[in-house]
């Protein structure tokens, strides 16, 4: 199908941003770059997917991929993309949620799984397990972990904690890996396991971006 002139700029805006920084821009980003609202952008973006330039993976999915050849066969060989999220909400599928910023590049061999998203690290309680303050945690969709499991997890309702799973009798632990954090105890319904932590990302290229307390 033929593209309006604004569809061809934004997706000529896309090609340049994934080509460039190997991921897509977050809605943020592509709003304010390209002087719209993010209303705006995420109309531009289902049309584009209705005329079959771009896919998302699924139809909450903030992930994109041109499926031109220029751009979206090149990126594609390069790996696989998977979505940050800002913020994790209780109640929702994962990829229904607002607070998205952007997708990053990852090897599509080493993580395969279904519907795998990306949180960004705030504070370094997780530093001996090799997560630092602004790493990104690649998370495997879960509302369950076993002992010793690093989780990313949602306390009350409303905050992202990545921290070490342990289940008591009566209460669960949450540890970190720094010695200068204390252990913090939840009951059970104070807790709710969003993912398992199989991957770490070091990106640098935002450190302003929401993300999860460790």
């Amino acid at each position: 199908m033929e593209l309006t002139e604004k569809q061809e700029y934004f997706l000529a805006y896309l090609k340049e941003k994934i080509t460039a920084e190997g991921r897509a821009p977050s809605l943020r980003e592509a709003a304010q770059d390209m002087g719209i609202s993010h209303t705006a952008v995420a109309q531009m973006l289902q049309q584009l997917e209705r005329k079959g330039v771009l896919e998302r993976d699924g139809h909450y999915s903030r992930t994109v991929r041109l499926t031109g050849e220029d751009g979206g066969g090149r990126n594609r060989r390069r790996g696989r993309e998977l979505p940050v999220i800002g913020r994790i909400t209780a109640g929702l599928p994962m990829y229904a949620q607002q607070e998205w910023d952007g997708t990053v590049i990852v090897d599509g061999s080493r993580f395969n799984g279904d519907n795998l998203f990306c949180l960004r690290i705030q504070g370094n309680s997780m530093q001996g397990a090799g997560i630092l303050d602004g790493d990104l945690v690649i998370c495997e969709p879960r509302q369950y972990a076993e002992n010793g499991e690093i989780v990313a997890a949602l306390i009350n309702g409303e905050e992202a904690t990545v921290k070490r799973f342990f289940l008591r009798a009566d209460h669960i632990e949450m540890r970190p890996e720094n010695a200068a954090y204390q252990t913090m105890s939840y009951s059970f319904g104070e807790l709710l396991v969003q993912g398992k932590v199989i991957g770490v990302l070091r990106d640098r290229v935002d450190d302003h971006r929401p993300g999860s307390k460790s």
